[in-house]
């Protein structure tokens, strides 16, 4: 029990890790694409703003002389601005004459720096949507038809600003003097995939770390539980061994009074009460037998219908006694893996909770059913049925329902909890359903 509930704890704080974990990331990432977004929309909104300007300075570096020539007058006595590091001059903010040699469509040097993030080309389009003429900061990465098709799928899209692909544009102006305004954000996607990668790995080992640190806080944390649970079983198994003899003695007792004295009303109040506390001291062996292991499940092919029938027969009569109708339903050939022995102990257990808490008259049904290689075990009966809430805390150890686990009926709660327990050591599992006020049913599912 205590090692499913540090199972069932330690999924639960992975999962929680693992989910926020993706969040985190994804939100990392939508973030950066929304930067990118943000900033190439700013870039066309300053590049549609200067469409029309033109530079009003171009300068083309003179070649260098050879050695022993003269170098070149100097233009109109005017010193040539002086050459940065980059290969392009700095000229009043003005974008110097396109290294494609197609005419520069106005791109100003402030709508250039914003944008430099990108590649940026511009982009005239006739009335029928063919272009005209184009240029690029590198036209060394575009040809003509690329071009054209960036072209016909931005227009397609019929919008006056968009994306396409990793491209955003801007369309303004009409017929032929349309002008469409592009940026090519290929490498700033490709950086976000990187930081993308770069996120997930390391929030990935953060995650492992956390997990693992985690587990082993849960352990420690149940530590104490576990211990204490293992002193419980402990103490009912030395229990229950020290109660059988003084039990076996009193019932002994009560045997030869009974035939010294006759009948006796007394005599009859002390047997009944030994037979009850016995089969009680017989129930908690039997669970801590199971829960030290002594007691292990006999796997191997039994056919369960047989197995079930043996069971039915015999409480027929016990049935018809209390005034009750046993239906059965029980094909023949269905075959499972598991203990015989402990599966009849099952289905007796089922069998008589439904008839302890059956209303007079009422009706008891055992069904059995193949599923696939393994099968399914039915008991039902009308009654007062369950209520919601109580549907799980039925299985657990000496709980009894106010409602119909009452004094009259008897029973100490470990019936159902045995129950369980035979079902979990055939790796299968049990479960309630009920209609409260009408009746109740319990399922036994078993793999083949």
């Amino acid at each position: 029990m205590i090692q499913k509930l540090r199972r069932r704890l330690t999924l639960l704080v992975i999962g929680v890790l693992v989910v926020v974990t993706v969040l985190i990331v994804l939100s990392i990432d939508a973030m950066n694409r929304r930067n990118i977004t943000s900033t190439a929309n700013a870039a066309l909104d300053m590049l549609a703003e200067n469409e029309g300007r033109r530079p009003d300075l171009r300068f083309d570096w003179p070649a260098k002389p050879e050695d022993g020539e003269e170098p070149p007058e100097k233009p109109d006595g005017e010193e040539p601005p002086e050459k940065p590091d980059g290969t392009m001059p700095a000229l009043d903010g003005n974008l110097p004459q396109p290294m494609n040699g197609r005419p520069d469509l106005g791109l100003s040097g402030a709508a250039s720096v914003l944008a430099s993030l990108s590649n940026a080309y511009t982009i005239r389009l006739d009335a029928d949507g063919g272009v005209t003429e184009w240029s690029s900061d590198r036209a060394d990465l575009y040809d003509d038809e690329q071009i054209q098709t960036f072209a016909n799928e931005a227009l397609a899209q019929n919008r006056a600003s968009g994306r396409v692909g990793t491209q955003y544009y801007r369309l303004t102006g009409e017929g032929d003097g349309r002008l469409l305004i592009a940026l090519d954000a290929r490498l700033e996607f490709l950086s976000v995939r990187r930081a993308l990668r770069s996120a997930a790995l390391a929030a990935s080992l953060a995650c492992l770390l956390l997990s693992v640190g985690a587990s082993l806080l849960i352990r420690r944390m149940l530590k104490p539980v576990q211990e204490s649970f293992e002193r419980q079983k402990q103490f009912v198994w030395d229990a229950s061994h020290e109660f059988k003899t003084p039990l076996a003695v009193i019932s002994a007792n009560a045997e030869l009074l009974s035939r010294e004295v006759g009948p006796s009303e007394y005599l009859g109040y002390i047997q009944s009460e030994v037979k009850r506390t016995d089969a009680l001291v017989q129930n908690l062996l039997t669970l801590a037998r199971m829960d030290k292991g002594t007691v292990k499940a006999e796997m191997k092919r039994l056919d369960l219908s047989k197995a079930l029938l043996g069971v039915a027969l015999p409480f027929e009569s016990t049935v018809f006694e209390a005034g009750r109708t046993l239906e059965t339903d029980i094909p023949e050939g269905v075959f499972v893996r598991g203990d015989e022995a402990m599966l009849q102990q099952l289905a007796v257990i089922l069998l008589s909770n439904a008839l302890k808490y059956s209303n007079e008259g009422g009706t008891i049904r055992l069904m059995l059913s193949q599923k696939g290689r393994g099968a399914t075990i039915t008991v039902f009966n009308t009654g007062a049925g369950i209520a919601p809430e109580n549907l799980e805390k039925i299985f657990d150890r000496f709980y009894r329902e106010d409602l119909s686990h009452n004094s009259e009926a008897g029973g100490n709660g470990l019936g159902l909890a045995i129950a369980r327990t035979i079902a979990e050591a055939h790796k299968g599992r049990i479960r309630a359903e009920s209609h409260f006020g009408q009746d109740a049913t319990f399922i036994v599912t078993l793999p083949g």
